[in-house]
């Protein structure tokens, strides 16, 4: 089998939070010979992943090094703090960094929260992923600020969580290789981008739209329209109607006149 022959398919890569459902849908309509498959992969590997051909795109969280990668900023999501239901910060609706001084603040390995300088007070070690982070402040060792996403995937019935007003924001990007930037990577920026079938540069365009577009400018307008000098009632009409009358009615009138 040569590579002509090899069907095609599409990899997205995305990271914890994401949920990629509603594109993924809206490919499969588009697209219904091409799978997609889902490749899950950690905030902080993804990029490695996308360098490596293991997707041909992927959601991944900003900042990353964008080496060899091209990324399309999608959307911004809120941060929160997770906290026991029984913590003090439970009961107000937002905090502030400095709110959070005091607290034993845990930061996991795979953190991608662009700290300038980390808040409160340090755990003695670093958990290794945010689900692990997630199960010391079920047990009392500390609080945890994270994008809203990612609090509710790990959701609890022991934790809740709060706005922090001003921590850095999470971005959610799509990015892909970029010297790989083939018709249908193009074809799912189009999908995120919220482009619509007629208006997508990809396969999933009718090619039968811009014809019917052109309908009402062919065929019986053309035929109606009468001839120059001519009124399609068998007299004279408009503006080259009068000058066919000089030759016409006008030339008569005159005649009596040239007599007297």
């Amino acid at each position: 089998m040569t590579g002509s022959e090899v069907p095609p398919s599409f990899r997205l890569a995305y990271v914890p939070g994401v949920t990629p459902s509603k594109w993924v849908r809206i490919w499969n309509e588009r697209l219904p010979d091409v799978p997609l498959t889902l490749v899950p992969v950690d905030p902080v590997g993804a990029p490695d992943v996308l360098r490596a051909r293991g997707a041909d795109a992927g959601f991944v969280r900003l900042p990353i090094d964008r080496t060899a990668l091209s990324a399309i900023p999608l959307y911004t999501e809120v941060t929160v703090v997770v906290v026991p239901k029984d913590h003090l910060v439970a009961a107000v609706e937002e905090i502030s960094v400095e709110d959070l001084a005091d607290e034993i603040v845990l930061h996991p390995m795979d953190d991608t929260l662009d700290w300038e300088r980390l808040p409160g007070k340090p755990a003695i070690e670093r958990p290794a992923t945010t689900a692990d982070a997630i199960e010391l402040v079920a047990a009392g060792i500390g609080v945890l600020v994270v994008p809203q996403s990612l609090a509710r995937l790990h959701h609890r019935k022991d934790l809740t969580y709060r706005t922090v007003s001003d921590a850095p924001e999470s971005r959610v990007a799509l990015s892909w290789p970029e010297d790989e930037t083939t018709d249908l990577v193009e074809e799912f920026i189009g999908i995120v981008r919220g482009r619509t079938v007629n208006s997508s540069r990809g396969r999933g365009k009718p090619p039968a739209a811009q014809p019917k577009a052109k309908r009402p400018d062919t065929g019986g307008g053309a035929r109606r329209k009468p001839a120059p000098g001519k009124n399609p009632r068998g007299g004279s009409g408009g503006a080259k109607g009068a000058k066919g009358g000089g030759k016409g009615a006008g030339a008569r009138r005159g005649k009596p006149r040239g007599r007297s």
